[in-house]
């Protein structure tokens, strides 16, 4: 039995130092949160561990894109596990604006003026679904002269090289990071790749990321992820370590619940019954919303170098 200590602040007081005081202060998600930074702490400072980072491409339209930008670009983790949407996103950014908005808008105005609402930003259509197209056009064109066949982390390497510094994908193929993308047809570049491929020999090979995946899961001595939403992403990355027995340092950061079943709502230790965790594994679910924590996580994080 440890007494609750009150949190003290001052002017001067750093993000880390908040942190700290939030593991003694036993607030709630407060306590997960210092608890899940420990974790990550421990991961990546653990040189046999092989490290995932896995994504929803949703927080990739925000400012919390250069917060997972620079996380990579400072090769925090070793591999991505993510959806198309980020692709999209990404590559839409590097030459367009996204704006803010609002949750409250006039969706059915919104339409008419070819504005498209992601919670409470604003996406116009020449800032996504246009420039997609375009860029994705060209590249595959230049892609297929040179292969015809390209597994989803090698295509997004391939893009990455064309894009500029403030880039997730530039990063992950600067610092040879895999970026796999189960789901590569679930978005606006997918669509182009199957588009480009109707009348051309050019065809994504999945199998190819999941040897991949193998090969690094079977060779890890331990590994540990960093989660951040749910679905196919998450899934994927504690289905691969189930085959080493579970990872062994899990952070998952998520609004969803637990109790419709969902992958997304899932605590960690849901995890463990399928012998996707360890049981003695170090691990916190943190409760909240991405935007807001990421950034805190990484400069917490960053104070500890």
């Amino acid at each position: 039995m440890e007494p609750v200590k009150d949190l003290k602040i001052t002017k001067s007081t750093s993000v880390d130092q908040i942190i700290q005081g939030m593991k003694d202060g036993g607030g709630f998600s407060s306590k997960h949160l210092a608890i899940g930074i420990d974790v990550l702490e421990s991961m990546m400072k653990d040189a046999n561990s092989l490290n995932f980072l896995s994504f929803t491409a949703d927080i990739v339209a925000t400012g919390t894109r250069g917060v997972l930008k620079d996380m990579l670009k400072n090769n925090m983790f070793d591999v991505v596990l993510t959806t198309c949407g980020t692709l999209d996103h990404d590559i839409a950014r590097c030459f367009k604006d996204y704006y803010e908005g609002t949750f409250q808008a006039d969706d059915a105005e919104l339409a008419k003026e070819g504005i498209n609402r992601l919670g409470n930003v604003f996406i116009p259509n020449d800032s996504y679904g246009t420039i997609i197209e375009e860029k994705m056009m060209d590249w595959l064109r230049d892609i297929q002269n040179e292969r015809k066949e390209i597994s989803t982390h090698e295509l997004c390497w391939e893009i990455g090289k064309r894009l500029d510094e403030d880039s997730i994908l530039y990063w992950c193929w600067k610092n040879k990071i895999p970026v796999i993308v189960p789901g590569i047809t679930d978005g606006s570049v997918g669509y182009q790749i199957w588009q480009f491929a109707q009348d051309k020999e050019f065809r994504i090979n999945l199998l190819k990321d999941e040897k991949l995946l193998s090969d690094m899961v079977w060779n890890a001595k331990r590994s540990g992820a960093l989660m951040i939403g749910g679905g196919i992403s998450k899934h994927h990355v504690i289905w691969w370590n189930q085959f080493k027995h579970g990872l062994d340092y899990a952070v998952y950061i998520s609004t969803a619940v637990e109790y419709d079943g969902s992958m997304s709502g899932a605590r960690l230790k849901e995890a463990v019954s399928w012998g996707k965790i360890k049981p003695e594994a170090k691990y916190s679910h943190i409760d909240g919303d991405a935007t807001v924590l990421l950034p805190i996580v990484y400069s917490s994080l960053l104070q500890r170098e």
